[in-house]
């Protein structure tokens, strides 16, 4: 018991650390994710009328396939979901061990906000409170945990490519990068493990509850 109780306190205050440690670069990328979800409502804004219209018509019509009973098992849901974490974070990854890859980590964050930010203005745009109501239900539930997850990953993809970029040009001997390589590839490992809940918070939670508002709007 003392021994878990130990492990969890060392564990607390590493996390806690680090977050006093890296506060402005979190920082940054809470920035760049809203700046993205703001450059996201504002295109929904300067869409015309009948690009509105046009997008609305799929929109609609994924509705109405849903209200048909053509829906996606839960299993195939959860892969698609889960598969789509998974390569955007794997992509994070990969580009964090470059110091050429660091703008493309910016450029992800700020369109997963961008993405957010569209998604949601224009559901509010074209259907008011009730396509606030939808998003609330549909989309906010896995991205309570979907963006932390891939703020962190941002974050740990900058901390790692700065750390080879001060190990390019510095002239005092440096310790090995494997350990901190290692380190690196297991924060990845537990956000993946937390991509898995927010796959399982989009199957079984978000999709029903999106089910049961459109056939209220809908049906």
């Amino acid at each position: 018991m003392e021994m878990g109780d130990t492990m969890y306190y060392r564990t607390k205050k590493t996390i806690i650390d680090h977050l006093r440690e890296q506060a402005t670069i979190y920082i940054f990328m809470i920035v760049l994710f809203l700046t993205g979800i703001i450059f996201g409502a504002v295109i929904v804004n300067s869409m015309n009328f009948i690009q509105k219209q046009e997008l609305f018509f799929y929109v609609e019509r994924f509705f109405q396939q849903m209200l048909e009973g053509q829906e996606i098992q839960n299993q195939a849901l959860f892969k698609e979901s889960f598969f789509y974490h998974m390569k955007y974070l794997f992509l994070m990854f990969i580009l964090g061990l470059s110091v050429i890859g660091l703008p493309l980590v910016w450029v992800l964050v700020y369109l997963k906000g961008l993405v957010v930010g569209f998604s949601v203005g224009f559901l509010v745009n074209q259907l008011g409170f009730d396509g606030l109501i939808l998003a609330s239900l549909a989309i906010a539930p896995q991205n309570i945990i979907a963006i932390p997850i891939y703020l962190i990953a941002g974050t740990l993809s900058m901390l790692f490519s700065l750390s080879i970029l001060y190990r390019l040009f510095s002239r005092r001997p440096t310790d090995s990068i494997f350990q901190p390589f290692g380190r690196y590839v297991a924060s990845f490992s537990v956000l993946l493990a937390g991509a898995v809940f927010a796959a399982l918070i989009e199957v079984y939670i978000s999709t029903p509850s999106m089910d049961r508002v459109i056939s209220s709007f809908f049906g």
